[in-house]
């Protein structure tokens, strides 16, 4: 695992950010890959872990309230119709062709997503959504406007068919009874497209206590108001003054603690500030592992 980080070039406190999140993948029961149950992105210092609509549907039917669980794509040349009210229905027959489904490119543009539950006694529930709708979704993603912003693909531009299967499920999963997993995952989808950093811990991910935590939107004003005293120092936004995340790893009192510190400093500190933050983190890195055994020198990252 060593070799692979060393050939990617990525740094300490980035692998460890990146093993963190395969073990919570792990502590979910999602697969990380091609499997489509979760996937790891990479970007910057951070490392994100963000569930599949896959792994949406994996952990809805593992939470025992659902025998099954799917989504399709509607397009336009697709019969398609919806009912409301007290008796609801869903009707979709995919364009055919001699009796087998015809091409996508034969059915047409896409018309909108869906996703069906099948509850253990039978009964079934739905959500459907126009593509006007999905698209609202992707416009007011925090992730995407951040990409397009930075004039980079995201997965709505690469794989919008998935990404509106996705949307359909996540909704859908939002009124099913949901496990602890299934509850997880979809906070953490939320924060993802809220454009936050998950902050996964190597400690947290290991014992199971770590759990996401969803702001308010509206509280955003209320810390930028907070942060008007913190402009005393020279900090916007609420941040720590430089001095207190310097002496906070300088008092780090092993490896994983220095670690720890030192993702969390990196998190809330000025780009103009990660070079002496990660000096003194080799610094007291240093220092920890003169004292540790041999064996435990050679287990640490190299520098």
């Amino acid at each position: 695992m060593r070799t692979v980080y060393a050939t990617f070039g990525l740094r300490e406190h980035v692998r460890l950010r990146f093993v963190a999140n395969q073990v919570q993948s792990c502590q979910l029961g999602l697969q990380i890959g091609l499997m489509g149950e979760a996937h790891l992105v990479v970007f910057g210092s951070q490392c994100q872990l963000i569930p599949g609509y896959q792994g949406l549907v994996k952990l809805a039917r593992n939470s025992g309230s659902v025998q099954d669980i799917y989504a399709h794509e509607v397009r336009i040349n697709d019969k398609f119709d919806i009912v409301l009210g007290l008796n609801r229905s869903l009707i979709h027959e995919p364009l055919k062709k001699n009796g087998f489904p015809a091409s996508d490119d034969e059915r047409g543009a896409i018309a909108g997503f869906y996703a069906v539950a099948v509850f253990n006694d039978g009964s079934r529930t739905f959500y459907a959504l126009s593509k006007v709708q999905v698209e609202w979704v992707r416009d007011h993603s925090r992730g995407y406007q951040m990409a397009k912003k930075n004039r980079k693909e995201s997965p709505w531009d690469t794989h919008f068919v998935p990404m509106g299967l996705k949307t359909a499920i996540r909704r859908l999963c939002n009124l099913l009874p949901k496990s602890p997993e299934l509850a997880m995952a979809l906070a953490m989808d939320e924060l993802n497209e809220r454009g936050k950093t998950l902050n996964i811990g190597m400690a947290e991910a290991i014992d199971g206590s770590w759990a996401p935590i969803i702001d308010d939107e509206s509280s955003e004003s209320t810390s930028n108001e907070a942060g008007a005293d913190d402009q005393k120092s020279g900090r916007e936004g609420g941040k720590p003054p430089l001095d207190t995340l310097l002496a906070s790893i300088s008092q780090a009192a092993s490896v994983d603690d220095l670690d720890e510190r030192y993702a969390k400093a990196e998190d809330t500190a000025d780009d103009g500030d990660l070079e002496q933050l990660l000096r003194a983190y080799r610094s007291r890195k240093a220092a920890l592992t003169d004292t540790a055994s041999p064996v435990s020198a050679i287990v640490g990252v190299a520098k």
